[in-house]
């Protein structure tokens, strides 16, 4: 459903709130680690760890490492910073987003700030590049650009597979670290990449079915406005447990018993506050569901950093 259709249904957008002078971020930190989605950042660069690690059957030398998760993180930070850019004006009318600095007034929307953002997403492809070849720093670009361009600006307002698809990006990161160090068809990195791919709707569906309201008053078509939650809370279910059967599989394809400990354990956690939440869907079982992923994915990185790290 495009926004248009979905805001005629609705209403008109609530305007965005004013922000008081006292509720913009001065310290310099605070704003950078919003306004370059840090989390984020650091989610997308453990991937592509993950998938060098993989790739390469070890730990890449340590200043591989850290040339590879500088080129990713640059480059992850540019597009989350390019959709607080562009997303300031539904930013403004969401409650989760209202205080972003593009919306309360701490920066001023200039296009110079895009071109800036931009910039970074071509400085990490291109570091990528210039130190572990062309494929790699060509895949660090598809994975920001599918966030900044195909996420963002195509699909977010446009159509309710915007998170599906948008889930590419994390996978794309996967496969540039697989490149800088060894196969991308590894299986087990093919694996991984599945993994990301999967774990994009249900970490984010969780979330959107918390806050349905606040994307319906935004006019932003996400599953539980579009189609409702109750077919929302279906779909996460029935993607959750595609993410659980492939993340068993990798753990299955590295043979590690720290692998199956970490990993596995993250996986059932994820499936039983999945399931939790199909049963009895309130705001607590969706943020526990929407929590439970961040941990999954935490676990079986950690696993697998472990794996090569520990005799």
């Amino acid at each position: 459903m495009s926004v248009s259709r979905q805001q005629a249904a609705q209403g008109q957008v609530l305007p965005a709130l004013a922000p008081a002078a006292s509720q913009r971020r001065t310290n310099l930190l605070a704003v950078c680690a919003t306004l370059f989605k840090v989390r984020i950042g650091v989610a997308i660069m453990l991937s592509a760890l993950g998938g060098a690690v993989l790739a390469a059957e070890a730990w890449p030398a340590p200043l591989d490492s850290l040339l590879l998760a500088l080129a990713v993180l640059i480059a992850a930070s540019g597009a989350g910073a390019f959709n607080h850019y562009w997303d300031r004006d539904i930013d403004a009318v969401m409650g989760r987003t209202r205080q972003r600095p593009f919306v309360n007034g701490t920066l001023q929307a200039r296009p110079a700030w895009a071109l800036l953002f931009l910039s970074m997403i071509a400085a990490g492809s291109l570091l990528a590049g210039f130190c572990f070849g062309f494929a790699s720093g060509l895949l660090v670009a598809a994975g920001a650009l599918t966030y900044a361009l195909v996420y963002t600006i195509w699909l977010k307002r446009r159509s309710d597979w915007n998170i599906v698809i948008g889930g590419a990006a994390g996978s794309w990161a996967v496969l540039a670290g697989a490149a800088a160090f060894g196969d991308v068809g590894n299986p087990a990195v093919v694996l991984l990449a599945v993994v990301l791919f999967l774990w994009t709707p249900s970490h984010f569906w969780s979330l959107a079915i918390a806050i349905a309201d606040d994307y319906a008053r935004a006019g932003v078509p996400m599953l539980p406005v579009t189609r409702g939650v109750a077919t929302a809370v279906r779909w996460n279910l029935i993607n959750t447990g595609a993410l659980v059967v492939a993340t068993l599989l990798l753990i299955a394809c590295t043979g590690s018993p720290i692998v199956w400990l970490a990993g596995g354990g993250g996986a059932l956690w994820l499936a039983w506050t999945t399931l939790a939440m199909a049963r009895n869907t309130t705001r607590a079982t969706t943020m526990a569901a929407f929590k439970a992923s961040l941990i999954q994915l935490g676990l079986l990185l950690a696993g697998l950093f472990a794996m090569h790290a520990v005799p």
